[in-house]
This record gives structure tokens, sequence and C-alpha cells, in this order.
């Protein structure tokens, strides 16, 4: 049984529209999540090195706040993963925000694999 887990990952003030298209466009995502993204309506096929491919299909999203992917090949129906940009009006702050889901022996690893993740998207986008 998966059990859902949140990171929240502090960003610079003004990144807000950056943020958004590093996390909901193919050519976003390809700079700093996966090394080919590719995109047909609504699914969004991850290619890893030359043999690993993934397919995930948004299941809810609204523009310049979150998106959420479905894993087409993860058998828990109600498991996703979501990027969410969260603004801070007292800070000027953004937060991107991530849930996904995993087992408890795989926790430490998810949660290692989306730092290592969001510090490819800082340094790339210089956010």
């Amino acid at each position: 049984m998966k059990r859902k887990v949140k990171i929240e990952y502090p960003l610079n003030p003004t990144s807000g529209i950056i943020i958004w298209n590093a996390i909901s466009t193919p050519a976003g995502l390809e700079r700093w999540f996966a090394d080919k993204v590719t995109r047909n309506g609504k699914i969004f096929t991850f290619q890893w090195g030359k043999t690993e491919k993934r397919e995930a299909e948004i299941i809810n999203t609204r523009s310049e706040i979150f998106v959420r992917f479905h894993w087409k090949d993860d058998e828990e129906s109600k498991s996703y993963f979501e990027l969410k940009i969260l603004y801070n009006e007292l800070t000027s702050d953004h937060i991107l925000e991530v849930t996904d889901f995993t087992t408890p022996e795989d926790e430490e690893d998810t949660i290692n694999l989306w730092n290592s993740q969001i510090d490819v998207l800082r340094r790339v986008f210089g956010v």
C-alpha cells in the first residue's frame, strides 16, 4: 500500500512563470526531470537513457498553479505525482510542493530522488 509524501522546496521569489513552464511543458520537464519528454494530448512520455520509458497522464491541472500526473503503469488508481506552485504574499516567495505516492520502504529513496531532481531544476532555471 502506497502512502502520500509531500515535500516543499522554497524557490526564487520572481520565478512563478519560469517554474510553471518547467513543470508543465515537455521542453521544461526535459531540462530537469527526464532526458526526453513528449506529449500527445494528456499523455506525457518520459524517457531516461536509451531504455527506460514511462507514460503518465495529466489527471488534473490548473494553469500556473499545479499539474497532477498518474503513471499509466501504476496499478494503484488513486496514486499520482503532483507539482504545485504555492505563493506566500507576505514574503513574496514561491514554493514548489511535490506530492508523490510511495511504499514505506521506498520513502527515503523517493525523497532523495525528488531532492536531487529539484536541485537540477534550481540550477538549470536559476530558481
